[in-house]
Formats: C-alpha cells, structure tokens, sequence
C-alpha cells in the first residue's frame, strides 16, 4: 500500500528534532490535559507517538485515495451549478476521507474537537497532502482560517464556528478584488454597521478566492467611511449559510484546477467582526497570510518532492542508446540538484515551523498566565525569526519547486510534454507557488528587512557556533567564509545610501542569506545524520558559487547604472 508518511524517511527526522520537546510542552500546557480529554498525551514520547500515527493516517490517505485521483481532478474540475460550487467528484472522495479520519482543524485545541497539534506535524500533512495532489491542498491548507479565527475570534465566534471544523466544514480567505491583488490596502468591498442588529454587512466584489464557496468564509472589508488605505479595514467572517453570495464564475486555470477559484459579489452579506475593526489588514491578515505562506511553503516541498520521484523513476526505466538516461552525468546530476534542492527546502520550511511553533505557544501561554521575563524574552525572539524567515521560505520553496518541476519535465523528454505522465500536471501546478499568496518579488521587499535589521546574519552566527561532528567541519569553515562575504557585502551596498540601489540589489541579498542559511541547516541536519553530508556538501558548493556570482555584480555596480535598467514609457 502507498503511503506519503512512511516512505520518505526526511518526514519523521524532521519531526524528532530537539526543539520538538520544548514546543511540545508548551503546546500541551506542561501536559495537564489528560483529566479533560483522553487522548491528551501523558508526556513528550507520548505525544510523539500521536503525531507519528496521524502521520502514518494522513499518508495512507494521500497514497491510496488522493493520488489516485488527481487525474481525474485536474481533469474534471468543479463546476459552478445554481450558484453552488460542486467540486469535482475526486475532490469530494478526498475530502470525505479526511473528515472521516478526523483530519480536518488538527491543530485546533481539543474543545473545539481538533487534536491540538503544533504546527509542524500539521505544516508536515500539508507536505505529504501536496505531494499527492497540489490543487486539493489548497482546500485542505485552509484550515489555517481556523486558526485565525481561535487566534482572534471573539468567544461567541470560536464556540460557533470552530467545532464546525472537524465536522467538515470548509473555508476560504476572501482578500483580493480586481483592484486590489497585492495591495491589500487598496480594498473597497464595503462593511456597514446596522446600529439597531448590531449586525454588519458586506457589499462589493472579491476576485481569484481560492474555495470561494466555501462553508466560513473570512472577509477583509472596509468598515471606516472616507478612509482609502489599511486603517479603514477590518476582517470579518461570513457563513455561506446566508445566501447572500453570488459566485460569478470559476476561474479557467493553468493549474491546480481541482481548487476552485472564484469571483465572489456580495449582496448585502450579513457577517460577524473577528477581533477590533481598523485592525484587519495590519494584524489579522498579516498573520493570516504568514500562515498562508507556510502553507505555500509545505505545498511547494510536497511538488518537489513528487516532481523529484517521478523523474528519478522515469530515469530509471526510460533506456536510449543502450543505457538507462539515469547512467548519464546530464541525467543523473539534473537529480542529484532536484533531491539536495528538496532537502534544503524541506530543512527551511521545518525551521520555519518551529519558529511559529515557539512564539505561538508563548502567545496562548501568555493568555492563561503572565510570561516569566526568560520567557518574553524567547517570545520576542522567535517571532523576530518567524517573520524574517517566512518570506524567505516563500521565495525559495517556491522558486525551488518550479527549477524541480522544470527539470523533471526535462528528464521526460517529449514523453514529458503530453498528459501520459503526472510530471506534466506537477510542472503546471508549480507555477502558481511563486504567484499566490504574495509574489517572489514581494517576498523579498518582506525578506529584506531580516538584511537590513542583521536578523539573517545572526542566525548564521548562531548557527556557526554549534560543535560540528570533525569530518563536517571542512563545511562549516566554508560557511563560515559565506557568511563574512554577505555582511561585507550587505556593507557595500548601504554604503552608498541610497535606497533604490539597495531596492535592486535586494533579492540578491536576501539570496544570499537565503543559501547560506539553507547551508547551515543541511550541514546541522547532517550534524545529526550522515544520510544528509551528501546533500550539505553539494548544496554548500552550489551556494557558493551562486553568492560568488552575485558578490560579482554588486561589485561592478554603482547608483548611476541603475537608469540603464529603467525602461521607457
């Protein structure tokens, strides 16, 4: 039988990490729960123990029934009848399944019937999810809805919506208009107070909502009169259960066309306030969409990895000129990059987690009780790493997922090219990762500040100061050079004082710290098994090269050759 889980070793590795222990801890208030709920674990290994098998269920379900069936979705769709959404029928045999195993809202606490699970086993189903069938995991990822509505949701709004998770109940965030796509702050879908109801209501059209009609929906509107940039917004959520929604139609996509994409008008469309208005884009979304990019982080990962295997096995038993392609250097270089590449993102997108994982954990800590001052401290660090290294996951999982996808249809051939392989329907679903969610260009306008701010150049500092097994070391006094190259180019390019030079020089420098980081984590993971020296050496050398090439243009630039750069109107 296929499973997802148990036949990539890097899944549970990743899961025993060292700092599991202290999130687990906190995530299970020192594991106090076991009066109130039965299936609470009773100590670390135990809960462990629970993570693995939902692992294993997840896994089981996205090689058996989700796989299987992304053919068939990408094939036919969902479609729009009386103003319903009906996915297509793979999509819902998916679904059912899930719910059925008590898969949906993991990681809400345990009241609301989720299994209160931090976010790494549930960015790791997310992986495994992707892997199977990238457009589904989209309507599965939305789920992190639910965590912003515990996260921010009024106790009313949690005990109303929250239990309506795990009994299936599916969401959708509903931010972008035709006129406002990555400037959020340009939203004018309209909010209204009834001031007799207390009731308020929406007015306006949404455009490219991902599971548009979905059962709860959060809506960021604009609630304050006369205003035209982030402070007029609030968020809000609404229930498909009103009828007060006409889907216009279902996006025609390149990819992940079993998710539906929609166009959304609201008619007067009664909702509820999550949180303090004015605070919608500033606080709420932003957190919303951080989670959102960890989502897209997990998704990017799972197509690698199923892009990586399907050319590893098509090399191993496509045969020209007397030979199998893999026994050619083109071939069998082109799958070595794609698996290290796999690797590095896969070590980033955990490191991420567990950044969220700590100072989430310390945030509903600090709900029950006041932090110790150690424990602020912890807070505060954490989510200075969350939010530096969230865009920086975004950008390469993303841009990684696509150089994968692009060379395993490559290793295909022209075989590649037609619809008699999953490869093709990988490669066309990779492309929306660099897209939604934020582009990699604004990725990197979020990243920039982990440059400016030194918060990348610490981390590399931290993560310089571990003991080093002796046959790693030869990598890390290569990072080590890496890293005095990017702050005495970081210098170089302030020098100049001059924003726009640094504006352009940007992605190269978030690059930079990206592969050094990417660096460091493969060598640590190599640090705490050997299975992965193979993959820290190639990737360290390739970093190198790639940040001696960088280092190179920045040095031959200058302020005044950027109007060589600028076109015309």
């Amino acid at each position: 039988m296929a499973n997802f889980y148990t036949d990539n070793e890097n899944l549970k590795f990743h899961l025993s990490h060292p700092l599991m222990e202290k999130i687990v801890k906190l995530k299970e208030s020192n594991y106090s729960e076991t009066d109130k709920h039965d299936y609470a674990p009773l100590d670390f290994e135990d809960a462990i123990d629970s993570y693995d098998k939902v692992m294993e269920i997840v896994g089981e379900i996205s090689g058996e029934i989700i796989a299987p069936n992304a053919e068939g979705v990408d094939h036919d769709g969902p479609q729009l009848i009386n103003n319903e959404v009906l996915y297509a029928p793979g999509t819902q045999r998916n679904y059912d399944a899930l719910v059925k195993a008590g898969m949906i809202g993991m990681s809400l606490p345990r009241e609301y019937g989720g299994l209160n699970f931090p976010m790494v086993p549930y960015v790791m189903s997310g992986e495994i999810v992707s892997r199977a069938d990238a457009g589904f995991a989209n309507i599965w990822g939305l789920q992190d809805c639910a965590e912003t509505i515990h996260e921010f949701g009024s106790e009313d709004i949690k005990n109303e919506y929250l239990p309506r998770f795990h009994k299936g109940a599916t969401a959708a965030m509903d931010l972008t208009e035709p006129d406002a796509g990555s400037d959020l702050q340009a939203v004018q879908l309209k909010a209204t107070l009834d001031p007799q109801t207390g009731t308020w209501h929406l007015d306006g059209v949404k455009r490219f909502i991902t599971n548009g009609d979905a059962d709860i929906s959060l809506v960021l509107a604009r609630s304050e009169p006369n205003t035209s940039d982030a402070r007029g917004l609030s968020l809000f959520v609404y229930d498909r259960a009103h009828k007060a929604v006409i889907v216009r139609r279902i996006e025609n996509k390149l990819g992940i066309k079993g998710s539906p994409t929609c166009e959304l008008v609201f008619k007067n469309a009664p909702a509820k306030l999550i949180g303090d208005t004015k605070m919608g884009l500033i606080k709420y979304v932003m957190s919303l969409m951080n989670s959102a990019r960890l989502g897209v982080g997990a998704q990017s990962v799972g197509l690698a990895e199923a892009a990586w295997r399907e050319a590893q096995k098509y090399a191993e038993e496509r045969e020209q000129f007397g030979k199998a392609i893999i026994k050619y250097p083109a071939v069998f270089e082109m799958l070595t990059n794609m698996k290290v590449k796999t690797d590095a993102i896969r070590s980033l997108l955990y490191e991420t987690a567990r950044y969220v994982d700590m100072y989430k954990a310390y945030t509903f800590v600090g709900q029950e009780r006041k932090l110790e001052q150690a424990e602020r401290d912890e807070y505060k660090y954490y989510l200075k790493l969350a939010d530096v290294y969230t865009p920086l996951l975004k950008l390469f999982s993303s841009e990684y997922c696509n150089q994968i996808a692009y060379d395993a249809l490559q290793i295909h051939g022209g075989t590649g090219y037609m619809k008699d392989f999953p490869v093709e329907r990988i490669f066309r679903d990779a492309r929306i990762t660099t897209i939604y969610e934020g582009t990699s260009q604004l990725q990197v306008v979020a990243a920039i500040r982990g440059v400016g701010n030194g918060a990348y150049l610490k981390a590399m500092h931290a993560y310089g100061e571990t003991a080093f097994k002796p046959e790693l070391q030869f990598m890390q006094s290569v990072l080590s050079k890496m890293t005095e190259q990017y702050a005495k180019t970081v210098e170089k390019v302030n020098e100049f004082e001059d924003n726009e030079f640094l504006d352009f020089h940007a992605r190269r420098l978030v690059e930079m710290a990206g592969n050094t980081i990417m660096g460091y984590l493969l060598l640590l993971d190599a640090n705490r098994n050997e299975v992965y020296t193979n993959s820290a050496d190639i990737f360290i050398r390739m970093a190198r090269a790639e940040n001696i090439s960088k280092v190179s243009l920045i040095n031959q630039s200058h302020p005044k050759d950027l109007g060589a750069y600028k076109q015309k109107a």
